[in-house]
């Protein structure tokens, strides 16, 4: 989802892809501005359930008042911070009160950041100060979601310069141009406003750029073979603007506006080739030499626990964007060895029962590979096992081929919350192949992965809020779990291939979690790399190690965003299963999950005991 964690503190760019193997970016951070008590009676999530607490007393509906009018100025100012943010939440901000958001990408510093948490502090305050006790259910919830998010986010405090904005494939130099690609024109203002918005970009990266630069005085900038990875990537943008994909995707949706003149169409394509040729590509010039001018200044090629404050960082990403109930990395990793073994264990023995398996895996084929065909196929099967899901729009699209090398596999480009149910789902041919594993990509992308989580939880959401607060654990986490649950459809895979693979998938992105634990928490090195993976794979290639460890310096804690969100997921189902043995539906237990909604898993796990304890009856 490009989703991320909730992070109300970070001042940048949010971005709104759920990708298979990519994690997002962070929310805006809160200002203070505007009157929300409009909002606060009309968006509210205050019309209470049976079972909240009586509605009568004065106390009661003052708390009820005051936490929707927090909800309202926090949901105002996460979307007023840049326009990109704002445009793609809401196709019509005006009805949310919404009419004050600069036409930029926002502003980007260290001083931004740090400010940024001291307002945060002032939220946590105005929260602290509301008797969660008085609030309805739902009022509750969304308290503590809150609540979790600012303690979590506490600890980042001091931390600041740890934060990477770049990066090889997750980083803002990667991610904003298919948003720009991707940017809805409802109206003329809107061609309007997207060209005036790229005209800032080259002001965006310069923020970027000299965050950098403090974080290289710092001792903290990435190593050289980031840069050059970021560098080599990036060339697919420094193209000619005749030739560059933002003008060919620019001109389709002009060319698609049916309340433009010819003229007038005509006309924006030139300021369009303008535009990139005078803030675009000089843009990406600016920021690729001020890379390489800094390459060379990074004094750690290893984990980050080798940072002074290294180990520090990582325990705030562990938990800060899983959102895990487990309470050390220790405890964590501890749970993913168990799961890789329990999945080795369960391939081992189907191997051993069926040793035609062995075969099958290097040529198997799923019943449906056309894109749209493997969509609507997913749609109709998991009737069974899901709740109804509303229809849905949704059109598949390809990666521009200038992109294949830079994007991930294929993501999910969220829609705004007022135009949920029209969804777009990209599709990177150069990454998955029609054969092989297309058909569980789009499980993990449609049906029943980020498409239907999303429309599902916005069609039955009534905060406004929460409809804003993104946890990719939670999403990616779910994600994953249905990703492997396709394996074992009726997809033309024999029931016992589909379990061979689904334990498989599971067990290489346990690999990859606990590569990210040992490298940037533990301090293994290459070596140990190495001699780890040579338990699993036949790596004689030390290409192969390089690349893996890069990545996981790169981005730390992606894979966990993907791995603990299934583990905890998988956790509770095995223990529904086993409490309520034959009373066990999957179809109710995935419906508690859907209808909590994305949320940091330390706030589910109660409310995940509260309906077990129920559905026993």
């Amino acid at each position: 989802m490009l989703k991320n964690t909730c992070k109300f503190r970070y001042v940048f760019l949010c971005f709104l892809l759920s990708v298979s193997f990519l994690c997002s970016c962070a929310r805006s951070s809160p200002q203070q501005s505007g009157d929300y008590e409009t909002y606060a009676a009309s968006k509210g999530d205050s019309a209470p359930s049976p079972a909240d607490p009586a509605p009568d007393s004065p106390q009661a509906q003052k708390a009820r008042m005051d936490f929707d009018t927090l909800c309202g100025k926090l949901f105002h100012d996460q979307l007023s911070e840049n326009y990109l943010t704002l445009h793609y939440t809401l196709a019509d901000p005006a009805a949310y009160g919404i009419t004050d958001c600069g036409l930029d990408f926002g502003d980007f510093s260290l001083e931004l950041l740090k400010e940024a948490g001291e307002r945060q502090k002032e939220d946590k305050a105005a929260l602290d100060k509301i008797p969660v006790e008085l609030l309805t259910q739902q009022q509750q919830l969304t308290y503590k979601i809150l609540e979790a998010t600012y303690e979590a986010e506490e600890t980042f405090d001091g931390l600041e310069l740890y934060y990477q904005p770049l990066a090889p494939t997750v980083g803002i130099q990667a991610q904003l141009p298919v948003l720009l690609a991707e940017y809805i024109f409802y109206s003329k203002q809107d061609v309007e406003d997207y060209l005036n918005l790229l005209s800032t970009i080259d002001g965006y990266y310069g923020q970027i750029l000299e965050f950098e630069k403090e974080k290289a005085k710092a001792g903290l900038f990435m190593t050289d073979s980031c840069v050059d990875t970021i560098v080599s990537d990036c060339g697919a943008y420094l193209v000619a603007p005749e030739e560059n994909f933002l003008t060919s995707t620019f001109n389709e949706r002009i060319d698609a506006m049916a309340d433009l003149s010819e003229e007038e169409k005509a006309a924006y394509k030139v300021r369009n080739l303008e535009v990139l040729a005078n803030h675009f590509i000089p843009a990406y010039e600016t920021l690729l030499n001020g890379l390489k001018e800094l390459k060379g200044t990074c004094t750690n090629e290893m984990g980050l626990c080798y940072y002074p404050k290294g180990k520090e960082y990582y325990e705030y990403l562990v938990h800060s964007s899983t959102g895990t109930t487990y309470e050390t990395i220790d405890d964590l990793k501890d749970a993913v060895e168990k799961q890789l073994n329990y999945d080795l264990m369960a391939m081992s023995k189907l191997l051993m029962d069926h040793e035609e398996l062995g075969e099958q895996l290097d040529d198997y084929q799923f019943s449906y590979t056309d894109p749209n065909e493997i969509l609507e196929h997913l749609r109709t099967a998991i009737a069974a096992d899901f709740p109804e899901l509303e229809h849905t729009n949704y059109t598949t699209k390809y990666v521009p081929s200038s992109l294949e090398q830079t994007l991930s596999p294929a993501f999910f480009l969220v829609p705004p919350m007022d135009r949920y149910k029209d969804c777009v789902i990209y599709i990177n041919q150069g990454s998955v192949s029609t054969s092989g594993d297309l058909y569980t990509t789009l499980a993990h992308e449609g049906y029943p992965g980020h498409l239907y989580q999303n429309v599902y939880f916005l069609g039955n959401c009534d905060s406004p809020l929460r409809k804003i607060l993104s946890f990719s654990s939670y999403s990616e986490g779910w994600a994953t779990y249905v990703e492997n649950y396709a394996y074992t459809m009726d997809n033309g895979l024999s029931k016992e291939l589909g379990s061979l693979l689904a334990h498989n998938a599971s067990a290489s992105l346990a690999l990859h979690a606990l590569l990210d634990i040992n490298i940037n928490y533990y301090g293994w090195d290459k070596d140990q790399v190495a001699s780890y993976l040579s338990q699993y794979y036949d790596v004689s290639d030390h290409t192969v190690v390089d690349q893996i460890y890069g990545y996981m310096l790169d981005a730390p804690v992606n894979y966990l965003n993907y791995y603990v969100g299934y583990l905890e997921i998988l956790r509770m189902k095995e223990q529904a299963e086993k409490t309520l043995k034959d009373r066990f539906q999957l179809k109710e237990f995935n419906r508690f999950l859907l209808d909590m909604g994305p949320a940091p898993f330390t706030v589910i796990k109660p409310y995940f005991k509260e309906w077990l304890n129920a559905s026993k009856g």
